[in-house]
């Protein structure tokens, strides 16, 4: 045995041992020097905070307050303990308060799928408030979901049927799709335009195969047949890819819109297939009072339903 190894140690209990709520009772307890005005604090029974005073004495197995009578002092262990804890949860409010205060004054952290963003919310920004308090926006991208809850952003843009568990979602428009190239590759007839796509290619959205398949087989006057089939990981590289020229794309005409209103993309026949999702602004619902979410909801709702009009639909 090594010489230095003590014969003896004395028994220290564990802090994690130690209830949270019976340090949160004794701190208010030694405060007030009340049981009853500690309890009116905490929202609880006096006899529960007697309860988790004697909890923690017994955790410890020292005495932190005396009673005489209806008079409470603290011991000697006891007025050590109190300021500690004092100042501990004084930290902790304090924390959490600058916490809460930086999420409700700072900048909106918004999460946007990367063909929504580029080719919707993007073009729309030059109607933007951004001289309004109230409206810093602190803008990501991302393909996949982020996890609004564990507070990877505050809110974002996505792509279904508006249900998601434990967020409020806002629809900014339902979706329908149709398909697109650049203005020179449009033919003049659909039965000349079958012939002209019969010799090109098609770039198709991973995500969009069913929609395109939906959208072909109700196409009146027959299905299309591409050359062939290029597949992308994302709408907006098929959108891009028709822009310049390379081929036809499958899009939502809503997502589309603003670029065939600056002549860089046409549709190439009038038919358009409902998809049963629409994009969505989504929110914890503890953010629903949240000013800025309810600035940025408005907007986004309102110049939704203006693009809505101005495209001529209902």
């Amino acid at each position: 045995m090594n010489s230095k190894t003590p014969l003896f140690r004395p028994h220290v209990p564990h802090v994690r041992h130690v209830p949270l709520n019976a340090l949160r009772a004794f701190e208010a307890t030694g405060r007030h020097l009340s049981v009853k005005a500690a309890a009116h604090e905490l929202g609880v029974t006096p006899s529960a905070v007697s309860h988790q005073l004697r909890a923690l004495e017994e955790a410890l197995g020292l005495v932190l307050i005396r009673r005489t009578g209806t008079a409470l002092t603290l011991t000697e262990a006891g007025a050590r303990l109190a300021p500690e804890l004092a100042a501990g949860f004084a930290r902790i409010h304090g924390a959490v308060a600058a916490l809460m205060q930086e999420r409700s004054s700072g900048p909106l952290r918004l999460s946007l799928l990367p063909t929504f963003a580029a080719h919707w919310f993007s073009p729309r920004l030059t109607r933007y408030p951004f001289e309004k308090a109230g409206f810093d926006l602190l803008i990501s991208t991302s393909q996949v979901a982020v996890d609004l809850s564990a507070g990877a952003a505050d809110t974002a843009v996505r792509h279904g049927q508006g249900q998601w568990e434990g967020l409020r979602a806002d629809l900014l428009f339902t979706e329908t799709v149709g398909l697109f190239a650049a203005p020179a590759l449009a033919r003049p007839t659909p039965e000349a335009m079958r012939a002209a796509i019969a010799g090109m290619t098609l770039f198709l959205s991973q995500h969009r195969r069913e929609n395109y398949a939906r959208w072909n087989a109700t196409l009146p006057g027959g299905p299309v047949r591409p050359a062939a089939v290029m597949m992308v990981d994302s709408a907006g590289l098929a959108l891009r890819a028709a822009m310049d020229g390379a081929g036809v794309a499958l899009a939502g005409a809503e997502i589309a819109a603003f670029d065939v209103g600056a002549g860089r993309l046409t549709p190439l026949f009038s038919h358009r297939a409902q998809t049963g999702g629409g994009y969505y602004l989504v929110y914890p619902e503890a953010l629903a009072r949240d000013r800025r979410v309810r600035n940025l909801s408005r907007w986004m709702t309102g110049t939704a339903q203006e693009t809505r009009a101005e495209n001529g639909a209902p």
